[in-house]
């Protein structure tokens, strides 16, 4: 009788093991599930930094474009004021050469 009430009390003791372990498995799918999904969700917000990062970069490269081209717009109405100021102190020189004369003449 001894051994009978030994082996209930095993079995007993190894169904409570049994769902013990279950519980455990059923934990076990949920926390992988929720994994797959923290994954999914990781790799969309990837995507999405990535679109970001593209978009960003595009605009840096049309914003750059830009200023290579104001840049040579600058150069160029550089020049055409420094030309300008030359033809004025060219202009300014001949008025102060006739003025010279005319001072000249008069006194």
């Amino acid at each position: 009788m001894a051994s009978e009430e030994t082996y209930e009390a095993r079995l007993t003791h190894v169904e409570q093991e049994v769902r013990l372990a279950r519980s455990d498995a059923a934990a076990a799918r949920v926390l992988a599930q929720r994994c797959d999904r923290d994954v999914e969700s990781f790799g969309d917000k990837l995507a999405v930094q990535k679109t970001l990062i593209e978009a960003v970069r595009e605009t840096q490269v049309t914003h750059g474009q830009t200023l290579t081209e104001h840049g040579h717009q600058l150069k160029s109405l550089t020049a055409e004021v420094r030309e300008g100021f030359a033809r004025q102190a060219v202009g300014q020189a001949q008025i102060t050469a006739l003025l010279d004369r005319i001072i000249d003449n008069k006194y």
